[in-house]
């Protein structure tokens, strides 16, 4: 359980928000609907989710039609819904953006457990349940929907699918993301960890759910996702093309801000109590370049040692075997920040994988040069470094996209969001 840390020090667990919600009088739940020249689906939407919260959901509930700027009946249609509908409420805001509307709305309630959804309702609503309840509790900080994890049941286009998953290997590979879906319509957060990410989060628009879960997962925070039924909806509004530019340059901000330490990863941290997330991609690469340059004097030392009673092949192959070891070792505590033994025989034997690819870049290279005649020594030993060089890349790459990447490599005592 994310501890929050209390005037004097102290951590203290989250209480459970329904009994929270009951002390000050409040809904446990305020479920905003983020809307834009919506006159054609809002009252039907909003009043199918009234009657299924009503009859389904165990909790007090409250329901806020975020209208940023629309220009047709939607203010209207709104209005009226919460004049009729005692549990729902209307909240006009003069400037589009359903990040802003989002930031807005949840910034000024005061249910312990906040939510939103897309206003098709593309996503069944029996998920709601299993997406707020870990929050309830007090066992996770923030919720999500997900189309791309196992169980998950989605029907669109092929063009909408890749786009998706090419987003999320964006996100995997620049921001170390572990949640699956950052995109769905459909996520739920506590209170307080809203209070302490929203004044963080800059983007009014799209990425404002990407950027609020990359900073929850980098402070340690507990991530939620719970797989869903989706429908896409043929009428949907959203520029993908627009979208798309946008959220890549997003990415970008946010990772020039955690490698300049812009963003106060560490202050937010401290203040939830919780370890913080995988080290940045600058840091990644800097240490991962200090244990090279140190793997490599080895391997040299190595293999000049052994190059005489065991030929250049044999003393490639011990020298390069040896130092992979303690290069997967290095690589594992400093680099990417895993810790316990949990773990390092798999870590150990993927690294002998990787270890397989870089003997056959140095192997390959030494091959092709004798195929020349036999070299002078330093010559070998140049060819032998640049392919170590090139083998390095390689090796970066493979280690953090599949050794130590997403929840396989994490330990619980490092923040691994679940």
């Amino acid at each position: 359980m994310t501890l929050l840390i209390d005037p004097a020090g102290r951590a203290a667990p989250l209480p459970n928000a329904a009994r929270l919600a009951a002390e000050r009088g409040v809904p446990v739940l305020d479920v905003v609907v983020p809307v834009y020249n919506e006159q054609a689906t809002l009252a039907h939407s909003v009043r199918h989710l009234h009657r299924f919260l009503l009859e389904q959901f165990p909790f007090t509930f409250r329901i806020t039609i975020a209208d940023n700027a629309s220009t047709d009946a939607t203010p209207a249609i709104g209005a009226e819904l919460a004049r009729e509908l005692t549990e729902v409420g209307y909240h006009r805001l003069e400037m589009k953006g359903r990040g802003r509307a989002l930031h807005t709305v949840w910034s000024e309630s005061d249910a312990p457990v906040l939510a939103y959804m897309d206003v098709d309702l593309s996503t069944d609503l029996s998920a709601l349940l299993p997406l707020v309840a870990p929050l309830v509790s007090g066992h996770s900080d923030i919720a999500i929907g997900s189309r791309l994890t196992r169980g998950a049941r989605v029907v669109r286009g092929p063009k909408r699918e890749i786009i998706s998953r090419c987003y999320n290997v964006i996100l995997r590979s620049t921001l170390a993301a572990r949640f699956s879906d950052a995109q769905c319509g459909f996520k739920a957060i506590r209170a307080e960890a809203a209070d302490a990410l929203l004044p963080h989060v800059e983007d009014t628009g799209w990425f404002f759910d990407t950027e609020l879960l990359v900073l929850a997962q980098r402070c340690g925070l507990r991530i939620h996702e719970v797989p869903v039924d989706w429908v896409d909806d043929p009428d949907s509004r959203v520029d993908i093309v627009a979208t798309a530019v946008a959220d890549l340059k997003g990415v970008a901000r946010l990772a020039k801000g955690f490698a300049t330490g812009d963003i106060p990863i560490r202050a937010l941290t401290d203040q939830f109590g919780a370890r913080s997330g995988p080290p940045s991609l600058l840091r990644q690469t800097v240490s991962f370049a200090a244990v090279g340059i140190a793997s490599t004097l080895a391997y040299l030392v190595l293999f000049l040692a052994l190059r005489s009673p065991l030929g250049p092949q044999a003393a490639n192959l011990a020298a390069l075997l040896l130092t992979a070891i303690g290069n997967t070792a290095a690589n594992r505590r400093f680099t990417f920040g895993v810790r316990g033994r949990a773990g390092v025989a798999r870590h150990q034997a993927q690294g002998i994988v990787v270890f397989g690819i870089g003997l056959a870049l140095t192997s390959g290279a030494l091959a092709l040069l004798h195929l020349l005649g036999e070299p002078p020594r330093p010559v070998e030993l140049g060819v032998l470094v640049l392919a170590n060089l090139a083998a390095t890349v390689v090796r970066f790459v493979l280690l953090r996209g599949w050794v130590f990447h997403s929840r396989r490599a994490a330990t619980p005592c490092e923040g691994e969001s679940a």
